[in-house]
């Protein structure tokens, strides 16, 4: 017979045996509880969805929202046959210049489609999401050939499932796809209208936010009518296109690229111009002798402002070329400004509740706002410039 090991717990002139082989019973010296082993199944169940539910509750609230890339963005590259035997080589070429620049906090992926209709490979995921992954890339690229026929719609189908995996980390920014094609036909679907309706359908059914851009890269122009009408089945912008492989380079480093650093700059304006807004109504409030209005006002445009932090980081992650540095300094010193302002601002109010004078700290908050304005207007110049380079002759 194996021994039983037992422990007893004093308690006053009772006593408790708590008995070591695990079986569930429990002797309280004059009475035994049989704890019944449903019950204890059910405990450890409970137990352990508690865990489970509370890990997910760690990833999906916590970890993943962190970790999230700002854009994730997925290149889609036409590999069929085309009229040019160099074009696949010449799409390569540029992606591999264009990824070179993208932001550090960016996960990119790449696809190609072409080949033949009803084939599992007509279209094929080269490489998954990731940051940091450029090199990957510009190798999986350079290992593409030209093969089959043009199978876009497939590849368009195939990239918007591959946003929709269970644990994928979604972006914090932006969803997007960028298609670079030499044709602007299917060659398994000749509906346009079937076409568009499963376009429309399947970037609906993925639940997210997604961006579509389209480059037509040498793309004959009697198929340019139906890839107009495929883009905006998938709510893309008019397709860009370009015939020379500088206008690829030029064309696919601005949606890769410029795009996101005019995106992020314009909110940084859009934000700081609506705080400037309301130090102007807290400016209003002292003057008509409200400074608890004037108060919380001044608060809400300090909260604002920080809430432009994701902006921020991003511009300055993508800091890697002239015009985005040139946009990350301006938004640095346009912050500066505004920064100016609201404490410019603060301190009329501070004055007023003092019962100073307004007048000599009423003129440094005008002088505050004069320099901020000038520096919007610096900034927006940039802007201008940078969208015109999308159309602009290279």
């Amino acid at each position: 017979m194996t021994r039983r090991s037992l422990k007893r717990l004093s308690l006053g002139d009772r006593s408790v045996v708590v008995k070591g082989d695990n079986s569930g019973p429990i002797d309280t010296g004059d009475k035994t509880v049989e704890m019944p082993r449903i019950v204890r199944v059910l405990l450890a169940v409970l137990l352990a969805t508690l865990l489970t539910v509370g890990v997910g509750w760690l990833y999906f609230d916590w970890f993943s929202p962190k970790l999230a890339p700002n854009y994730r963005t997925q290149f889609l590259i036409d590999t069929a046959t085309g009229t040019d035997p160099k074009g696949t080589a010449a799409v390569a070429k540029s992606l591999g210049k264009t990824v070179v620049n993208s932001g550090d906090e960016d996960a990119l992926a790449l696809r190609r489609f072409g080949g033949e209709c009803g084939a599992t490979d007509n279209t094929a995921r080269l490489v998954g999401f990731d940051v940091d992954n450029r090199q990957e890339i510009t190798r999986a690229a350079g290992r593409m050939r030209p093969a089959g026929g043009p199978t876009l719609v497939r590849g368009i189908v195939q990239a918007v499932e591959d946003f929709s995996g269970p644990f994928d980390r979604k972006a914090r920014q932006v969803n997007r796809i960028i298609v670079v094609t030499r044709h602007g036909v299917d060659a398994c679907e000749d509906d346009i209208t079937f076409v568009e309706k499963e376009i429309r359908e399947r970037v609906g059914a993925a639940g997210l936010s997604l961006q579509f851009r389209v480059v037509g890269f040498q793309v004959p122009g009697d198929q340019r009518r139906t890839l107009d009408r495929i883009a905006t089945a998938a709510k893309a912008p008019q397709p860009v296109y370009v015939e020379s492989a500088p206008d690829l380079d030029r064309t696919l480093d601005w949606f890769s690229n410029a795009e996101p650093v005019l995106a992020s700059a314009q909110r940084i304006v859009d934000t700081l111009n609506t705080t400037v807004d309301q130090v102007n109504t807290a400016i209003r409030a002292v003057k008509d002798g409200r400074p608890d209005t004037a108060q919380s006002t001044l608060g809400r445009a300090r909260t604002a402002v920080n809430g432009t932090r994701p902006e921020f980081d991003d511009l300055t992650d993508r800091a890697r070329n002239p015009d985005a540095r040139n946009v990350n300094e301006a938004a640095d010193r346009l912050r500066g400004r505004q920064k100016e302002v609201v404490d410019a601002a603060s301190r009329v109010l501070e004055s007023a509740e003092a019962g100073s004078p307004l007048d000599p700290r009423m003129k440094a908050f005008q002088t505050a706002a004069a320099h901020y304005n000038d520096e919007v207007k610096s900034m927006n110049k940039l802007l201008v410039a940078l969208r015109g380079k999308l159309t602009s002759p290279s």
